[in-house]
């Protein structure tokens, strides 16, 4: 499965738009997190687990978009667009991850 950002294949003819495919994925955050991550920031260290969490959450959304592309006979993405949005919460945040694209099928 080819991914892209750009809204053309290079060199490639696309030969059917089979449409919108996206893919989420939720990632929490609570109070200890953020006050962990808010120590190793003062010292100078790297959030490393919010770095983790959030790859693993864009990985689960790109692969959960993928199997929607490939559901539809697809073998490429093109546009992709990755977002994150903060959904708050009581004890800490809630991000949502969301990855999504336009299927095609090319020769």
């Amino acid at each position: 499965m080819i991914l892209t950002s750009s809204n053309t294949l290079e060199n490639k003819k696309i030969l059917e738009y089979k449409g919108l495919v996206t893919g989420e994925s939720l990632i929490g955050a609570n109070i200890y997190k953020d006050l962990f991550s808010g120590v190793r920031d003062v010292v100078g260290g790297r959030t490393s687990r919010y770095e983790e969490e959030i790859k693993k959450a864009r990985d689960i959304s790109i692969n959960s978009m993928i199997e929607k592309a490939e559901s539809l006979n697809a073998n490429a993405i093109i546009g992709l667009k990755i977002s994150y949005d903060n959904l708050g919460g009581t004890m800490g945040n809630t991000i949502l991850v969301t990855a999504y694209g336009t299927a095609v099928k090319f020769e």
